[in-house]
């Protein structure tokens, strides 16, 4: 007889998302999107299981040809071990494909495109961040943007009758 193993899922999670950069897809058009994974250690993990992490005001940078998370906030557990000294906002190494890099960098030292994080969750038990090459928003690009999902929201309503 096979043994069943139940899975812990927090109250009203049910999907695999950690964290979620909403101001990214109002500040930014995105271009193109790819999934990174990222070099953790091991009380990152385990707040990361908690759902202790904010994608609010981090951002993605280049510094000698590697791709690295700056500025995300990932809370460690009261439980933690004490030989352990947690950084909660330390720089985090991305991990892509060589060809993905090499684009991504292309991309970004051309003017008005940069590299956002948008989406923090688990894929097969590992962590996984989707970030994206987005060009910034103008201030009357926000608004047409705000103008064309209200416009939606009605149209939607009056089909809907």
């Amino acid at each position: 007889m096979a043994k069943k193993t139940a899975t812990k899922k927090k109250k009203g999670s049910d999907s695999n998302t950690i964290a979620l950069n909403r101001k990214a897809r109002h500040d930014y058009t995105i271009e193109d999107q790819y999934e990174a994974g990222i070099v953790l250690e091991g009380w990152e993990v385990k707040s990361l299981r908690d759902g202790r992490a904010q994608l609010k005001e981090s951002y993605v940078s280049v510094y000698k040809g590697e791709i690295y998370l700056l500025g995300a906030h990932f809370a460690p557990l009261a439980s933690a071990s004490t030989h352990v000294n947690p950084l909660p906002t330390r720089k985090r190494k991305l991990l892509l494909h060589a060809r993905e890099i090499n684009k991504l960098i292309g991309a970004a030292e051309r003017d008005g495109y940069t590299i956002v994080p948008l989406s923090l969750y688990w894929q097969r038990g590992r962590a996984k961040l989707k970030i994206a090459l987005a060009k910034g928003k103008k201030q009357y690009d926000k608004r047409q943007a705000a103008k064309q999902r209200d416009w939606d929201r009605q149209k939607h309503r009056l089909l809907k009758q």
